[in-house]
């Protein structure tokens, strides 16, 4: 009777550090627990805290708390002494999200982020709903080596970091590939190329995506999985070297990601190449439209210029000439009218 009344519970907020300020749990299994005014002379760590010298694990849902965690989403734990066993327990209890499917068009409204997923990074790209690139490239590191624990710590720290991102630009999608490495690591397929199917065979992919689903409903925002298909070629082939400049290094990545961004938004990869030189009428050369051929303003009408549209002849070439100096001297005579005076007829 008294045992079953030896507890201590406390429910989480979102926003607070790993998502309950009264009792705190690190993604490592550290807890503190807050204490109160009359107790704080009994803390053993700063601001108030008294920290327990072993760690706690979760077995069950212990990944998807992990999750929540490091998102600093609301968690509520509960402390409880277990008689029989002569042993204190930690529960965790949260809310889960309902994930709602929302229509593509409602998805792209905001722009979206294309992620090119990769060995040891994520490579983004923001695009605005046009299909343009906006902004630097981003990468969000992680390592899949050591153990399993530390492998999953590195991945999920490197989605809670691209979801921040993504809120903060206020984009309302993310843009992945939908691989599926299940056939393709095999000797049949690949050969003997070992290494490359050992890298292959280390990249999470299905675990990947479920997370990605997962943490991305709880912050309001949803997955666009695109064909792989060409990503990484195209990209680098349209991309990379035109947005490359003296301040921006982009890397086959990076391009990559534009490409799966662009192919989420419902827009050709390839850009729109530019004609000869021979053959473009402008001054400083054709126009690369990136734009939905449904935008309004996307291709407004092009100014008026006076004067023939020939290559001959420049486009000013008729105001030029009526309103410049001539180079060569003329005869002023031959400039002149000649007007014959009327003959004085007298009787």
């Amino acid at each position: 009777w008294e045992a079953a009344r030896w507890f201590l519970a406390a429910d989480g907020e979102s926003g607070k550090r790993y998502g309950n300020e009264t009792i705190r749990v690190t993604p490592d299994g550290q807890v503190s627990i807050k204490l109160p005014a009359p107790l704080a002379h009994l803390a053993n760590s700063a601001h108030g805290r008294y920290t327990l010298t072993h760690a706690v694990g979760f077995a069950h849902r212990g990944v998807e708390w992990a999750d929540r965690v490091e998102g600093n989403r609301a968690v509520a734990y509960r402390i409880h002494y277990d008689a029989g066993r002569g042993r204190w327990y930690l529960t965790a209890s949260w809310q889960k999200p309902v994930v709602q499917t929302v229509p593509l068009d409602a998805a792209r409204g905001g722009g979206v982020i294309g992620v090119d997923t990769n060995a040891d990074h994520f490579a983004a790209y923001r695009l605005d709903t046009h299909g343009n690139p906006v902004g630097e490239p981003h990468r969000f590191g992680y390592g899949l080596s050591g153990t399993a624990a530390h492998r999953d710590a590195q991945v999920r720290h490197a989605l809670t970091r691209l979801l921040h991102w993504a809120r903060q630009t206020g984009v309302t999608a993310i843009a992945i590939e939908d691989l599926d490495f299940g056939a393709e690591k095999t000797r049949e397929k690949h050969g003997r190329r070992k290494r490359f199917r050992q890298l292959i065979s280390g990249m999470p992919t299905g675990k990947l995506k479920a997370r990605l689903v997962s943490m991305a409903a709880a912050y309001g925002l949803a997955i666009i999985a695109v064909d792989p298909a060409y990503t990484s070629m195209w990209g680098g082939q349209h991309w990379q070297k035109p947005l490359t400049t003296s301040r921006r290094k982009m890397s086959r990545h990076d391009a990559a990601g534009i490409a799966i961004g662009r192919r989420a938004l419902g827009h050709p990869i390839r850009r729109r190449t530019t004609p000869p030189r021979a053959h473009q009428s402008d001054a400083h050369g054709h126009r690369t439209v990136q734009a939905a051929p449904g935008a309004p303003g996307r291709e407004g009408p092009r100014p008026r210029i006076p004067g023939p549209r020939t290559r001959s002849v420049p486009p000013g070439a008729a105001r030029t000439r009526a309103t410049r100096t001539p180079k060569t001297v003329r005869d002023v005579r031959s400039a002149r009218m000649w007007v014959q005076d009327p003959l004085l007829v007298t009787e």
